[in-house]
């Protein structure tokens, strides 16, 4: 019979199903963090620099409110319809094909709205296009 103190065992930790978590854990936020970078996307526009064209050829100027409102040479359109955007584009260019289209969109309208002049633009035949931009450090209005 032994009558000594039983001999405790050192505690042993097993550290393999542990770095097994960790390694699980690890790999999520790899490839959470690696999406996050894509929702976060800032884009503010417009902003340009460039040179005052020397030749002023027959300009239309179509004006795109933050709200989707259109406007044709100051004169408002009714509607946020493509076919009407388009008579106004006709007979604002007055039969002449050459005429340019400046479309001057507020930074925050809807893209689609954008979309919709090019598209008008297109069906009046009038295919010279460019975008107004306001100088970097301009004041807005």
């Amino acid at each position: 019979m032994r009558f000594g103190r039983p001999r405790r065992d050192d505690p042993e930790i097993n550290l393999i199903p542990f770095i097994d978590v960790l390694l699980v854990v690890l790999i999520f936020l790899v490839l959470s963090t690696t999406y996050s970078r894509f929702t976060e996307l800032q884009v503010n526009l417009p902003a340009a620099q460039a040179e005052p064209m020397r030749e002023r050829p027959h300009e239309i100027l179509v004006a795109v409110a933050a709200d989707g409102r259109y406007a044709v040479n100051g004169v408002a359109i009714d509607g946020r319809g493509v076919d009407r955007l388009q008579a106004a584009m006709a007979s604002a260019a007055r039969g002449r094909p050459d005429s340019i289209v400046i479309v001057s969109a507020d930074a925050l309208a809807v893209h689609q709205s954008v979309v919709n002049v090019l598209d008008a633009a297109r069906r009046a035949g009038l295919t010279r296009l460019t975008y107004a931009a306001q100088s970097p450090g301009a004041p807005t209005r």
